[in-house]
């Protein structure tokens, strides 16, 4: 038996009752704090808000609100019902509510893995917005073993949590590595044999863009501070390096037409490119959008519309030879540029459609090869994850209630 088996046979052999949480616990909300007022008041003290990642920590500022222990949560979005444990001087934004442990026959920790169990159960999912406020925080019930059974836990839990850590970061740089090096010679296989596929011998012509193109144009301005959550479809220069590789169906940004005073659009197939970057080498980095929806093209951007198939010639455009060709001539300052005249001279093999087609297959399939091993490490982080949800959910699952 079991130290923690044996408390809970000698504390508690009948069972455990259950308390709401505002049996126990002060339930408040933190206060409206805009992002300048955190820039503008800067310090030391931290301010935690609605996100999950940094472990919810918005930025810090010069005073605080709470010192002590507390658990805070996030109240609606898409983490309500997320609950944080807080130990020290802090302050928390309106979308967040904070409970302050008010019974001393009660751990704040212990009662921090409670409702990582169950708060989530009293999500309310309805009208696309999810919420856990505080009046329905207020009557979950948990289940309140001894302080000393809460101390076990506890003390368990923690190691539990720590080891899990450490095993996540363990398995993330071994897998990283293992990963890397993988991911790295996938690639090189991949480039070796998309060049070698595209290099043709003298049956097939090498044609300029400027011969194929039917249409050919720079996109319009939009700043990152014009982009909305929804809108029209856009893609600004960037993101081309950033986020989109050989082919999109979505663009990751919207905006307003009217942002633009003449604005410039791209359909189904057009090829797109950034003409200005901070690399020589990548300079010109083209995309092929292949979705349905009539999308804006950003400033720096040049869109290039054709009759061939899409996808090849977004792959030919990223050979050795065609990047060699973007490249040349092109001088490194701040930033670089090329330009509608010199996209138009970059010469490619044009076999004919039915080739074009059969070559894209073949490279799409490398091309997802190369993809899915960077899929590895986060699956294999989330079975971490979920053993350690699991030991914890059995771990805080007693005997019948009282």
């Amino acid at each position: 038996m079991t130290k923690l088996e044996q408390l809970i046979y000698e504390l508690c052999p009948e069972g455990l009752e259950y308390r709401t949480i505002s049996d126990i616990c002060n339930i408040s909300r933190g206060r409206v704090m805009s992002k300048y007022y955190i820039q503008e008041n800067e310090g030391e003290y931290p301010v935690y808000s609605s996100q999950t990642e940094n472990n919810g920590e918005l930025g810090k500022i010069s005073t605080y609100d709470f010192s002590g222990e507390y658990l805070t949560w996030t109240t609606d979005g898409a983490n309500a019902g997320t609950v944080f444990y807080r130990k020290g001087k802090f302050s928390v934004t309106n979308v967040c509510g904070l409970l302050e442990v008010k019974d001393d026959s009660v751990l704040t920790k212990y009662l921090y893995y409670t409702l990582n169990v169950e708060a989530p159960k009293y999500v309310n999912k309805g009208m696309g917005n999810p919420k856990l406020m505080s009046n329905v925080m207020a009557r979950i019930k948990v289940q309140l073993p001894p302080i000393e059974v809460q101390r076990e836990i506890v003390k368990i839990l923690d190691n539990f949590t720590e080891l899990t850590a450490e095993l996540i970061a363990e398995l993330t740089a071994e897998l990283i590595a293992e990963l890397t090096a993988e991911l790295t010679a996938r690639r090189k296989q991949y480039e070796y044999y998309r060049d070698t596929f595209l290099t043709f011998g003298n049956d097939v012509p090498m044609v300029k863009l400027g011969e194929i193109a039917t249409d050919i144009y720079r996109g319009a301005g939009i700043k990152r501070d014009e982009t909305t959550p929804d809108g029209i479809p856009c893609v600004r220069y960037g993101e081309i390096y950033t986020s989109y590789d050989i082919s999109f169906t979505e663009c990751i940004s919207h905006t307003s037409e009217d942002v633009v005073a003449s604005p410039k659009f791209f359909e189904h197939g057009d090829i797109i490119f950034a003409i200005t970057g901070e690399s020589v080498e990548e300079i010109a980095k083209s995309v092929a959008y292949l979705g349905d929806e009539k999308c804006m093209a950003g400033g720096d951007t040049v869109v290039m519309k054709h009759k061939q198939e899409p996808r090849y010639i977004s792959y030919v455009l990223s050979t050795t030879a065609a990047q060699a060709q973007k490249s040349k001539g092109k001088v490194k300052s701040k930033v670089v540029h090329s330009s509608i005249p010199a996209l138009k001279e970059i010469e490619i093999p044009l076999p004919d459609m039915e080739i074009q087609k059969r070559i894209a297959d073949i490279l799409d399939n490398f091309h997802m090869l190369c993809n899915n091993i960077s899929e590895s490490l986060p699956a294999e982080i989330e079975a971490r994850q979920k053993q350690y949800e699991y030991y914890r959910d059995k771990l805080l699952t007693f005997g019948s209630a009282k």
